[in-house]
């Protein structure tokens, strides 16, 4: 049988699904959808291997509709106008049974393949289901993500994954005429970085090399087994993940020799230029924040400048973004002042927010208090007058502690002043 497993252990009901219980389990919201014969268009966003192809044929089987599917990667403009042309003819308005159009890595759909398939959605002679392992506000278009509920896929658990296994030693055919014994999975776990269907076909293919029937699975065979082959750069596995925080970290440790041969080793890999660009967007935030406002700037017209250009340009202008960045005095102060406020806000609730401060743009909003006693900071000495803005409960609680660089610190100085004269201390 030239099958591969993964697609022999495809499950065929919601019951066979690994995972995902907040959308498949028994109150889940997809089971709810498909229960009422109600599916809605959506987008599942998920890393590889989560499921999302499988997912949408489960979808469409449960709820025997017709099911076509497409790839961003191999149709255009005209294929999907085909398959709506074929949609309508087979239904033409919205009904519960309207057909299933699955369209896998939509995040590789230009505007205009997106903007063709709007229409359709809107008049509901399709039911889209598009999949991407990419954030979906950055890459399918606004009208189309506003007609689609957008539902995340969440990467497996290792007890996931060792089911999955488990159960391709039991229920597979082929395998289950072996006598196979998990006895570490590791070695299995971490070459398939997390994607299912990629650990099956490693799975198969260490059980297939073997010429016993009785097969005891270590990390030590797995790896003797596989072939060593990580210098490539694999941009769904392992090496993907590895070298992305290896780059990362390394502009974080303000060593820009590690950081530029690191975007070296995802350039040679063909790495999309805009995941690169969108992550050095958040550590120019997260990690350096105001110790150097400009880093920010600079990140963002990074990333503007190689959604436009794209390869081989970019890899300079990622360069100069990164080597910037690395050579930037850090500070994560903003970072933990979010942290610190989020948890501050789910231990206390929704408190009241004092009535000084209150937006009042009725008559009656004025006359009950609202905005009475506010102090406008501009009519004052020094642009600053002594008040509280937090609600009572937690008033007078530091959440920001600038970092120790020349900017924050100047910061520090402003703000134990302004501490001073608040509060007299």
């Amino acid at each position: 049988m030239n099958t591969p497993l993964a697609e022999r252990l495809r499950p065929q009901t919601l019951d066979d699904y690994i995972s995902q219980q907040h959308l498949v389990g028994k109150n889940g919201t997809l089971t709810r959808h498909i229960q009422q014969g109600l599916i809605p268009s959506m987008i599942l966003w998920g890393p590889p291997g989560i499921g999302k192809t499988t997912l949408a044929n489960i979808i469409a089987n449960m709820s025997n509709r017709p099911f076509y599917q497409l790839s961003a990667i191999a149709s255009g403009v005209k294929d999907v106008r085909d398959v709506i042309n074929k949609a309508k003819e087979s239904g033409g308005l919205f009904t519960a049974k309207n057909p299933i159009l699955f369209i896998d890595e939509i995040h590789r759909f230009s505007k205009s393949q997106q903007d063709s398939l709007l229409q359709a959605v809107e008049k509901g002679w399709v039911t889209l289901i598009g999949a991407t392992t990419e954030n979906p506000s950055f890459e399918v278009i606004s009208a189309l993500l506003s007609r689609c509920q957008v539902y995340i896929l969440k990467e497996f658990e290792k007890t996931d994954l060792e089911a999955l296994l488990n159960r391709a030693i039991e229920k597979d055919e082929i395998l289950s005429k072996k006598n196979i014994k998990l006895k570490e999975t590791n070695a299995l776990l971490r070459l398939s970085g997390g994607d299912a269907r990629k650990l099956l076909n490693i799975f198969e293919l260490i059980i297939n090399a073997e010429d016993s029937d009785k097969i005891i699975v270590t990390d030590k065979m797995v790896m003797d087994k596989v072939e060593s082959n990580t210098v490539r750069y694999d941009k769904t596995g392992e090496q993907h993940y590895d070298i992305i925080s290896a780059f990362i970290k390394s502009i974080r440790g303000s060593d820009p020799n590690a950081a530029v041969y690191y975007l070296a080793r995802m350039v040679e890999g063909g790495e999309d230029v805009k995941f690169i660009a969108r992550r050095m967007l958040i550590l120019a935030s997260e990690d350096i924040g105001n110790a150097n406002p400009t880093a920010l700037v600079i990140a963002n017209s990074t990333f503007q400048a190689v959604s436009t250009i794209g390869y081989p340009e970019s890899r300079i202008i990622l360069s100069q973004c990164a080597t910037y960045l690395a050579c930037s005095p850090k500070s994560n102060a903003a970072y933990m002042a979010i942290n610190n406020a989020q948890q501050l806000v789910k231990q206390t609730g929704d408190l009241s927010i004092p009535l000084n401060i209150r937006n009042a743009p009725t008559k009656l909003m004025k006359d009950i208090g609202y905005g009475e006693d506010y102090k406008y900071s501009h009519n004052y000495a020094n642009n600053f007058a002594a008040q509280e803005f937090l609600p009572k409960e937690i008033a007078n609680t530091p959440l920001y502690q600038p970092g120790n660089n020349a900017r924050e610190n100047a910061q520090r100085e402003f703000l134990k002043q302004r501490w001073k004269d608040k509060y007299g201390y």
